[in-house]
């Protein structure tokens, strides 16, 4: 069961990975970050999805049907794309109130969503937080 350090350098080996963090988006604050980050300053990058993130958890239109109003988080990711990359948010389910997302940019030209999504996916299920 990978940590934190551990889960971040496995996202850096998805094809066209430039950075990854996990970020707690109520505070926005980066728990670990590692690579490039848009504007070259990963704390910035961190507040700014860290809003996105909030901004998205936070609505009631993307609660799936018969969701519990406490559950975690609703939205599973988000992929978020520009002309020259994506930016792929991974919700962390935890055993506690956490509110933490992997966040993964990837250069577009070699990226691939679907694999990222799949490999954030079962990151997010093995990483230990605590």
């Amino acid at each position: 069961m990978p940590g934190i350090d551990e889960c971040l350098l496995e996202a850096m080996r998805l094809p066209g990975a430039r950075g990854a963090s996990l970020v707690d988006w109520t505070s926005g604050l980066a728990l670990g970050s590692v690579g490039e980050f848009p504007g070259g300053d990963h704390e910035a990058a961190a507040a700014e999805a860290a809003e996105v993130a909030r901004l998205t958890a936070e609505q009631r239109a993307f609660t799936p049907d018969g969701a519990e109003e406490h559950a975690d988080p609703p939205v599973e990711d988000l992929i978020i794309s520009n002309r020259d990359s994506y930016h792929v948010l991974r919700f962390v389910p935890t055993s506690f109130d956490s509110s933490v997302f992997l966040h993964v940019w990837l250069a577009r030209s070699d990226g691939n969503l679907a694999l990222a999504r799949i490999r954030l996916s079962e990151m997010a299920g093995r990483l230990v937080l605590g």
